[in-house]
Order: C-alpha cells, then structure tokens, then sequence
C-alpha cells in the first residue's frame, strides 16, 4: 500500500469515527410542527447535531431532513432534552431543543 493509501484511508477512518460518535437525542411531536424553514410531520424523532446542522429522522417513515441551527450554551447541564415550541396564527414552530447531558441548546 503506497503512503498516499495510507493517509487517505486514515482520513477517512477518523471522518467516520466522528459521525459516529455524533450523539442522538430523542423526541416526540403530537403535532404537525416547523423546524426553521422545515415542516415535520408529527411523529417519534432522532435528532443529531453535526456542528452546526441538525438532522432530524423521522423513525416511523425513516425520513430524514437537515436544518442549519445555531447551537447556544445554556450555562447548566439539562436533565432531559425539551423541544421548546411557540404557537404562530395556529400553526407550530419550534423555538429550540435543549439537548440532554449537555449543557447547549439549538436555536432555530
């Protein structure tokens, strides 16, 4: 194996440790409800944050969507992630989630 092999395989084992090491976060929408310019259908989510991108799985149809977020640091370790929702000319957004053994917060 040549060193140029080498050094791409290695790039490529520590790029993949990283997204696996992404930690997932667990939620629940009763209802059909916006995440920035994204509508979610209502249902049981995933949700992993990549820097500054969020990617929200819908784990009853599989599907999944990306939204750019901007991650705040809340100051306090929270306890339990919380979805945060606002109710606009009734339809619902989601203001941000307070991720779970951490102490940051998505704003959308």
């Amino acid at each position: 194996m040549t060193m140029k092999n080498l050094m791409l395989t290695g790039a490529l084992m520590i790029a993949s440790l990283s997204l696996a090491s992404a930690k997932t976060y667990s939620f629940v929408l009763p209802s059909a409800t916006a995440a920035g310019p994204v509508n979610l259908a209502a249902g049981h989510y995933s949700l992993k944050v990549m820097g500054s991108v969020a990617e929200f799985t819908n784990l009853d149809t599989a599907k999944k969507v990306m939204v750019e977020v901007k991650v705040n640091n809340v100051g306090a370790k929270v306890d339990k992630t919380q979805v945060n929702l606002k109710d606009e000319a009734g339809a619902q957004h989601i203001t941000s989630i307070d991720l779970q053994d951490s102490d940051s917060s998505l704003e959308f």
